[in-house]
């Protein structure tokens, strides 16, 4: 059974900016952790942790098999090695930190952790806005900087024996031309009325992770008439390649991965044998 590792397939009503498997496709295989949440809600790292470990007991207990399938690496590295204790996200605080990027830009922000927590400040750039908001917000509740609370951290192993398949083109061109051509498709396909239909609710601002998500980022900039667009179109595709830049950061430091070709002829058929080789 497929659980999706998506932070942004989890919500409702952002179907083609995400790439949401059509629904014949989900009767034919079920995915869990789609179309959870409303887009003006939040969900976390830990969350998805806990609602993984949730469905992956189920799945094991009827004798099935789970299957993580997505490209959201902090999950995944969330699920494998757990996390520190750290209090929950406090709507209060996060505000009052939202009001204070809004008076006076998230470089004060950044500046301010940078001399609370130089540590977490060098590795979270003041454009990362959702993972600087949270290390502040960690420091306030609490008076501990969070990369103190990552010292602390215990590994926590899964009771699970891993096999990581990683699929991607072995040509970084042809992967920039299918990133290219995956966004065109799904403007002819609607997305930016999937888009505006966000965009006309008043719950909903750019700050918040749903609408940060690329793609949707750069849509509301252009129905903000902050772009043209084609400057949206092209902002578009590059925020695209840059989040598989990212992704394949990560994938090439995770241990024991196997890479897998896209364009095999046989995709299936390596996969295959490459877990009939792990299991044995």
């Amino acid at each position: 059974e497929i659980i999706s590792v998506d932070s942004a397939l989890i919500y409702k009503g952002m179907d083609i900016g995400t790439a949401k498997p059509d629904p014949e496709i989900l009767v034919e295989a079920p995915h869990h952790l789609i179309d959870i949440l409303d887009p003006a809600e939040s969900y976390s790292a830990a969350d998805f942790r806990r609602d993984a470990l949730s469905l992956m007991a189920d799945i094991t207990a009827r004798g099935r098999i789970p299957l993580l399938v997505g490209g959201t690496m902090m999950y995944f590295k969330m699920l494998r090695d757990g996390m520190a204790a750290m209090p929950a996200a406090d709507a209060e605080v996060r505000q009052q930190l939202l009001n204070s990027a809004h008076e006076n830009g998230w470089a004060f922000l950044h500046q301010r952790l940078s001399e609370i927590d130089p540590e977490a400040a060098q590795r979270i750039k003041p454009s990362d806005t959702q993972r600087l908001q949270r290390a502040l917000e960690v420091y306030e509740l609490t008076g501990k900087p969070l990369s103190q609370w990552h010292r602390e951290q215990e590994e926590q192993s899964l009771p699970y024996h891993l096999v990581s398949l990683a699929v991607a083109p072995e040509d970084r061109a042809v992967l920039h031309e299918r990133i290219a051509l995956r966004f065109r498709l799904m403007l002819e396909n609607g997305f930016l009325e999937e888009a505006r239909s966000l965009y006309q609710r008043e719950d909903l601002n750019v700050s918040m992770p749903s609408i940060r998500s690329v793609g949707y980022r750069q849509a509301w900039s252009y129905l903000d008439g902050e772009l043209s667009y084609d400057e949206m179109v092209e902002r578009g595709i590059i925020a695209t390649r840059q989040l598989a830049k990212r992704q394949l950061t990560w994938l090439r430091s995770w241990p024991d991965v196997h890479w897998l070709d896209t364009l095999s002829e046989n995709l299936s058929g390596d996969a295959l044998k490459v877990l009939g080789s792990a299991l044995k």
